[in-house]
């Protein structure tokens, strides 16, 4: 439905015919998909190796000393020699303008199979599962993202990337927040809603009761025109200056000899002179022309893109790694689109006394999500244990929170599963560690779980309140199943917008004691 926003759920449903609670039967499932076809994006047709080929050889100055090879071999093969030697002699001209050609060309090809190779492996991360509800079994089951079709009812958690567009049917939580800076460019999470949206002239980022996947905007990238970089621009241009000049020079130097053409050393015969007068004026060319230019750009192009891929920056096209040369103005915002887009906590601070305005001033240090870091303070690192607040702290970080951190194997890097500031709490919470939990001889990924999940053994959360704009802030109701220094009885985590807060509290808690 090309105008699902428009409509309510019930009208959605009822166009697929699907059931709300049990989804499509395996009947419906196999038509639509012969209707629709597979969830999958369009394979993008790869350049052949002879497309590549040729591809190295569009440019002015490649064609240009590629007519002067085969004329000087087109020459060397009418002429007459005197003895072997002198044959072989006239070959060798056309032979290593040939050779270098033909390197220029290999080590271009080379890069751009490797590029597309690489981009290729990029491609694990677009969703491989779904999970669905159909009629054959009870209950959601996983399967493959590309046997989704057009009706079936899918269910989506924290963490999961949308396998395709989704009409939200229902939510099972007072909110639902969905990262969608692939689609919009803003780093902050939607909330979404249920709701039928009347505009049909409503873009993307209004339909908030669509969740989106990224097809048309791979189709977009796939139809963009390709814009020649300022260094091709430059070489084109310095090419057909060049061209002309050379051409001049030339025609010239052979018109010059004109008079000449009928001299005896020539054996008397006019065809003969101009023959070798053209000759002249075509090594003249030959020798005007910088062979060793487009193998040397190509070369220092190429050892540009080797050290941008060890940096886990892929370049498709040779002379795009010049376009960031030349860049000199680069617009940015705030919102992380143009940057890494982790978040992590650099400083925080408690109370030293209720009825001193003075603070306990803490920084922490590392920036990713792994949760490698120090907790300093007064620029000096600090034993977290002996500041009562802290456990408090990490205590909230660590359940009062929907997110965490998972180890990607591929990247060897760890990643946020959920809001980027929810896992920056997580991330604080492994850095404070008041209560010296161990971690030594632990894997990297379980090391770096540690205080969270033996926090998350002490408590047993048993509702959240979502953050909303009202409240402006998300509390977690916790039991304790174990003693801890908070107390024996149940708490209501809280965490949010400071005066959202303030304003609803009575008193304050400075080490352990609570004061009004």
């Amino acid at each position: 439905m090309e105008l699902a926003h428009t409509k309510t759920y019930q009208e959605t449903l009822g166009y697929f015919n699907t059931e709300p609670e049990r989804g499509l039967s395996l009947d419906q499932v196999k038509k639509n998909q012969d209707k629709y076809g597979p969830n999958e994006l369009p394979a993008e047709e790869g350049k052949s190796l002879l497309q590549l080929i040729i591809e190295q050889f569009d440019d002015l100055l490649v064609k240009i000393l590629l007519l002067a090879a085969i004329i000087s071999f087109v020459l060397a093969l009418f002429e007459e020699h005197e003895d072997e030697s002198s044959q072989v002699t006239a070959f060798v001209e056309p032979f290593v303008i040939l050779l270098i050609l033909i390197a220029n060309a290999i080590v271009g090809v080379w890069q751009e199979r490797n590029a597309e190779s690489a981009i290729e492996a990029l491609k694990e991360y677009e969703p491989e599962m779904g999970k669905v509800v159909r009629q054959d079994k009870a209950g959601v089951q996983k399967i493959k993202a590309r046997e989704i079709v057009p009706g079936d009812v899918v269910e989506v958690s924290v963490g999961d990337k949308v396998p395709a567009d989704i009409r939200l049917m229902k939510i099972y939580s007072t909110t639902l927040r969905v990262d969608q800076s692939i689609l919009t460019g803003e780093s902050v999470s939607v909330i979404k809603h249920t709701d039928a949206i009347p505009d049909v002239r409503a873009v993307n980022q209004d339909k908030k009761n669509i969740l989106f996947s990224v097809s048309k905007i791979r189709t977009e990238m796939t139809e963009t025109e390709e814009v020649k970089t300022p260094l091709q621009q430059k070489l084109d241009e310095f090419g057909e200056q060049l061209s002309k000049v050379i051409s001049i020079i030339c025609v010239a130097v052979w018109a010059i000899n004109i008079g000449h053409f009928n001299d005896p050393a020539h054996g008397g015969s006019w065809i003969k002179g101009a023959v070798y007068y053209f000759k002249i004026a075509v090594a003249l060319a030959v020798a005007a022309i910088p062979e060793g230019l487009p193998a040397v750009i190509t070369t220092c192009l190429a050892l540009g893109t080797r050290r941008m891929a060890k940096k886990n920056a892929i370049v498709r096209s040779l002379p795009s790694v010049e376009t960031l040369g030349c860049t000199s103005v680069i617009c940015s915002d705030k919102t992380g689109t143009l940057t890494t887009n982790q978040m992590s906590v650099s400083r925080f601070s408690s109370l030293k006394k209720a009825d001193d305005p003075k603070f306990f001033e803490f920084e922490a240090t590392g920036s990713t999500y792994e949760p490698i870091g120090e907790v300093f303070i007064n620029g000096a690192k600090a034993k977290t244990s002996d500041y009562e607040s802290l456990y408090e702290m990490a205590t909230i970080c660590a359940m009062c929170n929907d997110s965490s951190i998972d180890f990607n194997e591929y990247k060897q890097c760890f990643e946020k599963v959920g809001e980027a500031t929810e896992t920056a709490l997580i991330v604080l919470a492994e850095k404070l560690n008041p209560w010296n939990f161990d971690k030594t001889g632990k894997s990297r990924r379980d090391a770096a779980l540690t205080v969270n999940h033996a926090i998350q053994s002490m408590w047993k959360k048993e509702f959240t309140l979502e953050f909303s704009r009202d409240r402006k802030s998300m509390s977690s109701y916790c039991i304790p199943t174990k003693v801890s220094r908070l107390g024996s009885g149940p708490k209501m985590f809280v965490k949010g917008a400071p005066e959202g807060v303030l304003d609803r509290c009575s008193h304050v808690r400075v080490g352990n004691t609570k004061v009004p």
